[in-house]
């Protein structure tokens, strides 16, 4: 990736931060407390993943590992836990204040992208609030994660053998049967995140819905 690539990137990445931001204002004390998409994590604890993930340097992260035993998942509860404030508001004044950082863990800026969007939908989608996402972008992040394996939090051995179709890029990734949809909704799925009905469709979106 050149020095414009990762320039665009974190442009996006800001963004869409930003953006969520604005959404989250004015959320109630249930709405906090809303389930997201993760798994055991409500609305409120994916936002403090969110501001672990903008906090979290390539040296942050060796740390993390190292107390976490090399756990990715309870790595990723122990940063909940750091920032999660007992006022929702608070945990949301700190993401706020860290939009325009560019802290990365050791890996590909195309997984701040993943992070930026998939977390967005995992708090999003079950608050009932709609977001528009930059295609290219999404595009970036679904092609990083459909050819990174899970044991580093990618989605290869899920749509291994599949042809994710895009309706809203004129492009596709891998070979076998169709899975069409949008490009967030591929990114999703790709991801483990359920869909909603009717989202996907053609030959493989079974196959995708059964790996997920």
């Amino acid at each position: 990736m050149t020095g414009r690539d990762r320039t665009a990137v974190w442009e996006a990445v800001h963004d869409e931060r930003r953006l969520l931001v604005g959404d989250l204002e004015g959320l109630t004390g249930e709405q906090w407390s809303t389930g997201s998409l993760c798994p055991g994590w409500s609305v409120h604890d994916a936002l403090a993943h969110l501001v672990d993930s903008a906090t979290t340097t390539r040296v942050g992260f060796v740390r993390q590992m190292v107390s976490a035993r090399f756990d990715f998942d309870r790595a990723n509860d122990q940063g909940v836990r750091r920032h999660r404030a007992s006022d929702p508001q608070q945990t949301l004044a700190a993401f706020r204040a860290v939009t325009r950082r560019t802290d990365t863990p050791p890996a590909s800026p195309a997984t701040r992208l993943v992070e930026a969007y998939v977390h967005g939908e995992d708090i999003r989608r079950p608050l009932g609030i709609a977001a528009t996402y930059p295609s290219e972008h999404v595009m970036t992040a679904l092609s990083y994660l459909a050819r990174t394996g899970a044991g580093i939090g990618g989605g290869r051995e899920r749509v291994h053998g599949l042809r994710l179709c895009p309706s809203d890029v004129d492009q596709h990734i891998g070979e076998g049967p169709a899975v069409r949809g949008s490009a967030i909704a591929l990114l999703l799925a790709t991801s483990g995140r359920p869909c909603g009905v009717g989202e996907l469709t053609g030959p493989g979106a079974e196959v995708l819905a059964a790996r997920s």
